[in-house]
């Protein structure tokens, strides 16, 4: 398999990671979503590659850092949450087989990580800027998938009742220049295995922040798409989807009993 992130380089910029207000709103939203399953996970785990952000959140909670081989053993926990760092696994897919290895029939995974629209005013305006300097485009971000696609890594992983969907999270910020400098400070600077090892050229920058749209205010809006995966593993109690075909009733016959109902 090739290699997508440069894991030495990666672990570096997340040593001197000091804003974590993005992986911070990331948790509560993961939080509020358990709150409202109707299950006490009495044996939880989190994969994540800053575990200060869950300190306290849910206690008892095995921590594991998103290497390559999880520290995991097989079928020991009620709950696993893989916590915004998928889109650095060379291997995604394994990542989400390990987790649903880890899990107890009818255990619950819960997987957060970016969407393909996260920064996308930022990917554009540095490409165009870059060809115009350069004539040419390095590699500067990393793979980020579409939710359908996305959703499709719940089955393939084996697990059961999928679900996918998206949130946004905007952030404002004076320039472009700001932004980038934030992402640094998020542990999220260039770790691709193929980037350019030297720094960018000032007049991509230059290029870049003249090319990033402002808000009416004047200010540059980074659009943050976060995915968030669920699925179970299976179990003999679980609901079954319905086979196609199998209805007793069709969808135009249900649909005209409701409107005699409403009387239209």
């Amino acid at each position: 398999m090739a290699q997508l992130t440069d894991r030495s380089a990666l672990g570096r910029h997340r040593a001197r990671a000091s804003a974590l207000f993005l992986r911070e709103a990331v948790a509560d939203e993961v939080q509020d979503r358990l709150a409202e399953v109707n299950r006490r996970f009495t044996a939880p785990a989190v994969v994540t590659p800053f575990p200060e952000v869950w300190q306290g959140r849910l206690p008892g909670a095995r921590i594991v850092p998103d290497a390559e081989v999880l520290d995991l053993p097989e079928g020991a926990q009620d709950l696993v949450i893989h916590d915004l760092c998928l889109h650095w696994a060379d291997d995604p897919v394994g990542q989400l087989v390990q987790c649903a290895r880890a899990l107890q029939p009818d255990g619950l995974l819960v997987a957060t990580l970016f969407g393909g629209l996260t920064l996308a005013e930022l990917r554009g305006a540095l490409a165009e800027a870059e060809v115009e300097a350069t004539g040419g485009l390095s590699p500067r971000v990393a793979p980020m998938g579409e939710i359908r696609d996305l959703g499709n890594l719940l089955g393939r992983a084996g697990l059961a009742l999928p679900v996918a969907d998206a949130a946004p999270f905007d952030v404002s910020y004076s320039d472009a220049l700001a932004l980038m400098r934030d992402l640094r400070a998020m542990g999220e600077a260039n770790a691709l295995a193929g980037r350019l090892r030297r720094f960018t050229r000032r007049a991509v920058l230059l290029g870049a922040m003249a090319r990033y749209p402002v808000n009416d205010e004047g200010r540059a809006v980074a659009h943050f798409e976060v995915v968030t995966l669920t699925g179970w593993k299976p179990a003999p109690s679980q609901p079954k989807a319905l086979r196609p075909g199998s209805a007793v009733r069709s969808l135009a016959d249900a649909l005209d009993e409701a409107r005699r109902e409403r009387g239209d």
